[in-house]
């Protein structure tokens, strides 16, 4: 069975019955994922999440839902295109230069339009404004953000701080890995959930944050000069431990011990910011295993492409 003999049928298919057939639930999951409603990539298990965003697409189409998948959505999911049924209003703002960024690139990057669903983009060497600056080692000088869509499409910046997406001098001299402290690589990684840095700490070592569940890219600094060029390329599983955490207030203008590599915003209270903000995604709050997605990009590689 697939979407098109649904589309071209009159039965309907329960959508507690797609995770039992996986090549239908991964086509549906894909044409979310190619109308900006679900994040890739597929993978045929059609969970609480996947059949939350199939019903937002019928109602922001105006289908018939009752928890089936019917002709009318299978042919909206075949024939709709994401730039009509989902249409963004781009300015220059930061988030909407992001966004044309993310676009841009030879295999896009996905980016959730359906309003309310949350996109968490990095840019490495920023300002405020999205500006890039001088990147300087051991420095927090890049910008942990977040956005959504309204209903009219334009992008909403729900946070921007001050953040590192690189190790520290401390754990570059001294790394944790023979082969060097790790540093992520630019790209986009289905790869987060929400749960516990340092689950065998006291507070506030221990606190809430998005922790590494699946793998990443990173490159490892085993000559200890502060940049990714000339460094081996590794792809690493959660036992690497690059999880977006909270710098407790560290000063910004020396990042310590708080980064062997991972994603850390410096203020505590926007940490925590940040965190809520997560908990209230429609996705998260149907599972709370869910998987977050997370973008990291460079901030000169931003400015000369989208200036």
């Amino acid at each position: 069975m697939t979407l098109s003999t649904i589309a071209a049928g009159s039965a309907s298919v329960p959508v507690s019955k797609l995770g039992q057939n996986a090549a239908l639930a991964k086509e549906v999951q894909a044409r979310l994922a190619a109308l900006g409603c679900l994040d890739p990539p597929a993978d045929g298990q059609f969970g609480s999440a996947s059949k939350l965003t199939l019903a937002r697409y019928a109602k922001l189409r105006g289908f018939a839902f009752k928890e089936h998948l019917t002709p009318q959505i299978a042919k909206g999911l075949l024939t709709d295109k994401a730039d009509v049924i989902l249409p963004l209003r781009l300015g220059n703002d930061f988030a909407s230069r992001m966004v044309r960024y993310m676009q841009a690139q030879p295999k896009p990057f996905f980016v959730a339009r359906l309003p309310g669903f949350l996109n968490i983009v990095y840019v490495e060497g920023a300002d405020k404004s999205g500006r890039h600056n001088a990147d300087t080692f051991n420095v927090f000088n890049d910008r942990r953000t977040v956005f959504h869509f309204d209903k009219t499409g334009k992008p909403v910046m729900d946070l921007n701080v001050l953040c590192t997406t690189e190790p520290g001098k401390f754990f570059t001299d001294t790394p944790i890995n023979p082969d060097g402290a790790a540093r992520i690589a630019f790209g986009q990684y289905k790869s987060w959930t929400i749960g516990l840095h340092h689950p065998e700490a006291q507070p506030p070592r221990r606190h809430k944050a998005l922790v590494q569940s699946a793998k990443v890219h990173i490159f490892r600094d085993k000559n200890k000069d502060g940049i990714r060029p000339g460094d081996k390329e590794f792809i690493v599983g959660s036992g690497a431990g690059i999880n977006q955490h909270s710098g407790h207030n560290q000063s910004p203008s020396n990042i310590g011990r708080l980064s062997a590599g991972c994603l850390v915003g410096q203020n505590d209270d926007e940490h925590k910011k940040f965190m809520k903000l997560l908990e209230g995604d429609p996705r998260f709050m149907a599972n709370h295993g869910y998987k977050f997605m997370t973008t990291v990009i460079a901030g000169d590689d931003l400015d000369r492409k989208v200036p």
